[in-house]
């Protein structure tokens, strides 16, 4: 495993796999790697020749400062955490090398981004879009992982590999959870103890509320959870919609589209956890 801090440096060690005619697979990350992140590496590691894997925090994606300050930052852990699968580099940059100068660039993804993140993070997908498609720039591999936790996000690059037409594979991954059904997620391990005892709820209402397709409407699934979930100590939902797993959508009954998924967010005092589960009828 190889740790380069500079694009020059990761474009020399790309650049031989590429003559070797070597597929590269790509995982771009925030650090605090949890077994989630390494379940992307190992789904890269099965599909491409070499596995890169980027470790930056981006500021621009923050629409809130303190969240930025409060992100957990540890490199050593994260090189220690890759160290047990199949990584070949690393690439884990200053933010001047990422922005030498400040991006100004704004994407439109229509009415991708105006709902639930997007409504209540404005700006944070104009961020995600400036980072995916400059790490995408520098690594140019051929397939790129991302879980489904973050659906909304998925969303999003795909939409952005399209518009800049870039020749990258977007493979989405399952959500790998604890095993009391959290999803894993680097915000986790900001929770107080009592937070985390309780944070279970939300994936265990939202697996519950899959079975409301059959006696319930939509309206009435969606105060289902939401009260459920209101109910339980230190959890407050900031959003629950359930949508067309297309579109992002609201819908309003079971049978508007043959994809549908409840994408919700709730804070944990002040950590804000996400979760997303698929409606079968």
């Amino acid at each position: 495993m190889q740790v380069v801090n500079t694009i020059m440096e990761l474009q020399a060690l790309l650049d031989e796999a590429r003559l070797n005619k070597e597929k590269i697979g790509f995982v771009p990350t925030m650090g605090a790697l949890h077994q989630g992140h390494l379940s992307l590496v190992s789904e890269a590691s099965k599909n491409s020749s070499v596995v890169v894997v980027s470790i930056f925090v981006n500021p621009t994606q923050f629409n809130n400062t303190n969240d930025l300050k409060r992100y957990p930052r540890d490199l050593q852990t994260d090189l220690d955490a890759l160290s047990t699968v199949k990584c070949d580099v690393v690439f884990a940059p200053e933010v001047d090398e990422v922005y030498p100068e400040t991006d100004t660039r704004e994407f439109n993804f229509g009415a991708l981004e105006t709902v639930m993140e997007g409504k209540y993070r404005p700006g944070h997908f104009n961020g995600v879009a400036q980072v995916v498609s400059r790490l995408f720039d520098m690594v140019r591999p051929d397939k790129a992982f991302f879980g489904l936790k973050d659906f909304q996000q998925l969303a999003i690059i795909r939409a952005m590999t399209k518009q800049l037409q870039l020749p990258v594979e977007i493979v989405p991954c399952d959500t790998v959870r604890e095993k009391d059904d959290l999803a894993m997620s680097s915000r986790n391990m900001l929770l107080s103890t009592m937070h985390r005892k309780n944070a279970p709820v939300i994936a265990r209402t939202l697996f519950e509320s899959c079975n409301f397709v059959a006696n319930k409407s939509v309206e009435e699934t969606k105060e289902s959870v939401i009260n459920a979930i209101n109910a339980t100590q230190g959890l407050e939902v900031e959003y629950f919609e359930i949508v067309d797993g297309y579109t992002l959508q609201p819908v309003d009954n079971w049978n508007d589209s043959d994809y549908i998924v409840g994408c919700i967010a709730v804070f944990a005092d002040e950590v804000r956890l996400i979760d997303n589960v698929t409606y079968k009828k």
